[in-house]
């Protein structure tokens, strides 16, 4: 708690010091900071996909890339 505090003091003072480029840039990454997750923007199903991969994945049910491109090779554009 302490070590926030004191984060915060030190932060406030260089904000005080900073230039309006600056300020801006702080503030612009603040706003970023706010806003939602992308994830939380998908819809269920795509939700429900991504956590589907990504059991399936810690399970190792996956195929490496090279393998996948070796077998269906021949419908490569060349």
């Amino acid at each position: 708690m302490k070590e926030a505090i004191a984060l915060r003091r030190e932060t406030k003072k260089y904000i005080d010091q900073a230039d309006v480029k600056t300020i801006k840039m702080i503030h612009a990454l603040l706003e970023a900071e706010k806003e939602s997750d992308w994830y939380d923007d998908l819809s269920e199903g795509a939700r429900t996909s991504i956590e589907r991969g990504l059991k399936d994945e810690k399970a190792g049910r996956t195929t490496p890339h090279e393998v996948v491109m070796k077998r269906y090779q021949k419908w490569r554009l060349k």
